[in-house]
């Protein structure tokens, strides 16, 4: 039954993909923002080295007891290079050695796929994490002692959504500022956003999720749970620029969903629908010129499951990275190599629409 619940998922999750990387370069390409808030470096090419970190924890609150219990995956910290040319972006990162010493925590096997786009006027989400093996790291909201950390080596959390928002003053805010700087706001400028979202997904060990010393001995440790929901959201987004290239962008979001969620026991499965809030929350700062920046950006998207008898449990995603840009002027013996993976060359032109070269 897992299985093909996660195989429909991960369908759901490759067409809403295919879908919004066809929505994002098309209406990237129509329009201009204001230049007077902000100035594009679509030509140029952006070149990046950064440190990143993904992870997604899974939070179990037991409400009889009282207790909620924190797993965390033992993911690596990342070194990677990357660039961006005119609206395509290439990001290649390695957990070395060196940055991930041992910590006692087991390792963790995963592929963490989160797609943040930043097209005018718009802001999309897309996440696919797929994790095994993880940490007793909480207990009630405070690291337990070393000694009593419990590794988990077989517990599984996949995870998959996609957030929609429109940004409604993308003409003097741009966000590929703050995120890919491949832009430059000049001026302090805000929006609201709306939009839709929609996360499904499940966590299973075979042995049970709640460690051995902290089961309430009337009732069974739970295998497995597993959710899936959607609905609106609103949020607001805004750019502070001082000193004309230092910026702090922030960006915070709450959804209203509607979904299920479900636990499995030894005698069988529970589930419960429900109405839960979720929040999406967003940081940048740094410094931007016109021919490079440093920054550090850290997104946090924390979904909420419906209750399911006494327990209410949730999922965090998020990713943290610093990174240090350049831009480099594309001269006529790489134009014509770069324009090759220029998409919007690829995507036909609306009748009255006027080309942006």
């Amino acid at each position: 039954m897992l299985v093909g619940q996660i195989c429909s998922l991960r369908v759901i999750f490759i067409f809403t993909f295919i879908l919004l990387f066809s929505f994002v370069f098309h209406f990237d390409c129509i329009g201009q923002g204001d230049t007077a808030y902000y100035e594009s470096y679509k030509k140029k090419l952006t070149g990046r080295a950064y440190t990143s970190r993904k992870y997604t924890s899974l939070i179990i609150s037991d409400k009889v007891s009282g207790q909620s219990f924190r797993f965390e995956p033992n993911s690596t910290l990342n070194l990677g290079l990357g660039a961006t040319y005119n609206d395509f972006t290439l990001n290649l990162a390695y957990g070395f050695g060196f940055l991930n010493p041992e910590r006692g925590t087991g390792e963790t096997k995963y592929l963490d796929l989160q797609a943040h786009m930043y097209p005018k006027n718009w802001v999309l989400d897309l996440f696919g994490q797929f994790y095994t093996g993880y940490y007793f790291q909480q207990l009630n909201g405070r690291n337990i002692p070393e000694s009593e950390i419990l590794v988990y080596p077989d517990l599984k959390v996949r995870k998959l959504g996609a957030n929609v928002q429109y940004l409604f003053n993308g003409d003097q805010l741009s966000l590929k500022a703050a995120f890919l700087q491949s832009a430059w706001q000049k001026k302090s400028a805000g929006s609201f956003l709306a939009g839709f979202e929609f996360y499904g997904g499940w966590a299973a060990n075979g042995i049970g999720i709640i460690p051995g010393q902290y089961q309430n001995l009337n009732r069974d440790n739970f295998q497995n749970l597993g959710f899936f929901q959607f609905g609106p959201n609103v949020g607001y987004v805004h750019t502070f620029v001082f000193w004309k290239h230092f910026f702090i962008t922030g960006m915070a979001s709450a959804n209203l969903g509607i979904g299920r969620s479900y636990l499995d026991f030894d005698e069988g499965r529970t589930s419960q629908w429900g109405v839960i809030p979720n929040t999406f929350l967003r940081g940048f700062f740094g410094y931007n010129g016109p021919k490079w920046s440093i920054n550090a950006n850290y997104v946090h998207n924390r979904v909420r499951l419906p209750r399911v008898m006494d327990y209410s449990n949730e999922m965090l995603t998020g990713n943290y990275r610093i990174n240090f840009i350049y831009r480099f002027d594309v001269g006529p013996k790489l134009k014509p190599i770069l324009d090759y993976i220029d998409i919007n060359r690829y995507i036909p032109t609306m009748k009255g629409q006027k080309s942006k070269e």
